[in-house]
């Protein structure tokens, strides 16, 4: 199995710039840094990644220690008695016994002479995990600042749609006021009341129903930042503006840039190291194995140089028949290694599928942004238009009511386009695996 994935020379939609330092510091809000900070120390998650690279880096000294030799010291002490049931006492008759003593120390040594590559190959393999473990983490710690900086902005937003609610409360109340100060002149129905009371009970509800949504973004922000969700944070400020440029990088460039990319790939190679590990353990094995120390009937005697044994010897191993359990593994091996390239392919299709629909869209959110601002903005002012007319009783109440909720549902939608667009601008540096760095045009395609 052996795909080419070929990558263009830059992106579908172009942009040029440069950004340097680390990705979220583009963001202009001044609470980010200690947040990220406090989100990289003690959040759980990625306690829990952090404590997998522990164990991968554990894993691999383990599967290192097979290409060095084994050095052991044994130490042993035994008593024994014999019956002599043919030879008897002389005087009780009963058989004689014999006791003796045995005590002995000796340094082992056993080493495999890797001749093929077996056992390199084994370690070259855990080398590699450990490398995608590493850009696991790496990874890890990626999401949890993007996860982080995402629920920050969600609390920002949450609190000025809460704050929105509560104004357009306030306003709504004034309105009701406006309206039944005419109702009480006679120069308009009670109907115009009721119809004033029923927005100020929606104004109301929603009002209550952001409160409730601004508490749940702030816990969730809370939990990645490793504290009890208690819906303490306070979410001071305002969303803060986008970076303004949107430079591209090369997809090349992801390969050895995007954490989950790298993990993809050394996952790869260690998948293929195991090959041919498996391939080589066919081959015939040679061991040598070599001891030295003493031996005697009395522990003092252990320190005399009288005393002393060794050993040395050489084995060979050339397996013939394991009902085929070696081959077996060979095939095994080698489809691990094939669905682990068909992954890696996969991955980078779809990196490059996440980053090209997200340059896409940059420019949709900042249009959706610019004509959510300007539809705020004039139903601001037609709403203040619509309030002076019915003060001069030149405009219905149905007018000025519909201009009113018209104008609050234009403000909160402006805000909730500025918070997508945030969120789409640190989608894209996720999915980049961090800043936009330098366009260098390659001058081809990449397999």
């Amino acid at each position: 199995l052996s795909p080419a994935v070929e990558l263009p020379d830059g992106w579908s939609t172009e942009a040029e710039s440069r950004m340097d330092g680390a990705w979220w510091a583009s963001f202009p809000d001044p609470a980010l840094p200690e947040l990220l900070d406090e989100a990289l120390a003690n959040n759980w998650n990625l306690a829990a990644a952090g404590a997998r690279l522990e164990a991968a880096a554990a894993e691999a000294k383990i599967a290192g220690a097979d290409v060095w030799p084994a050095l052991n010291l044994t130490g042993n002490a035994a008593r024994q008695e014999q019956v002599l049931t043919f030879l008897k006492d002389p005087v009780t008759g009963a058989p004689l016994k014999n006791v003796s003593n045995s005590f002995g120390v000796s340094l082992g040594v056993s080493w495999e002479l890797d001749l093929w590559g077996r056992v390199r190959n084994g370690k070259s393999a855990a080398a590699a995990d450990l490398q995608a473990a590493t850009a696991d983490y790496a990874a890890a710690r990626q999401s949890i600042a993007a996860q982080t900086m995402k629920a920050w902005f969600a609390a920002l937003e949450a609190q000025e749609q809460a704050a929105l609610a509560q104004e357009t409360v306030a306003s709504f109340e004034r309105t009701v006021e406006r309206i039944r100060s005419r109702y009480e002149r006679g120069l308009q129905p009670s109907l115009d009341v009721r119809l004033g009371l029923v927005d100020l009970a929606d104004a109301r509800t929603v009002a209550a129903a952001r409160q409730v949504a601004r508490d749940r973004a702030v816990r969730q922000l809370e939990i990645l930042l490793g504290r009890y969700p208690a819906g303490r944070l306070e979410a001071a400020g305002s969303l803060p503006d986008p970076p303004a440029d949107v430079p591209a990088g090369l997809p090349a460039e992801l390969l050895s840039r995007r954490p989950d990319l790298v993990a993809a790939e050394r996952r790869l190679a260690a998948s293929l190291r195991r090959n041919a590990s498996a391939r080589r353990a066919l081959l015939p094995r040679l061991t040598l194995t070599g001891s030295a120390g003493r031996s005697s009937s009395e522990l003092g005697d252990l320190l005399a140089g009288d005393f002393s044994v060794w050993s040395i010897a050489g084995g060979l191993l050339q397996p013939i028949f394991q009902g085929g359990r070696l081959r077996a593994q060979v095939s095994r091996s080698g489809a691990l290694a094939d669905a682990a390239l068909a992954t890696w392919a996969n991955s980078v299709l779809t990196a490059c599928a996440e980053i090209e629909t997200l340059l896409a869209s940059e420019s949709f959110l900042r249009v959706q942004e610019t004509e959510q601002r300007i539809r705020a903005e004039e139903a601001a002012a037609a709403h203040a238009q619509a309030r002076r007319r019915y003060e001069r009783g030149l405009t219905d109440v149905n007018t000025l009511l519909s201009s009113q909720r018209s104008a609050a549902q234009a403000r909160s939608a402006w805000l909730d386009a500025r918070r997508q667009r945030l969120d789409a601008r640190v989608d894209l540096h996720l999915a980049l695996g961090g800043d936009f760095g330098e366009a260098r045009p390659s001058g081809g395609s990449a397999s």
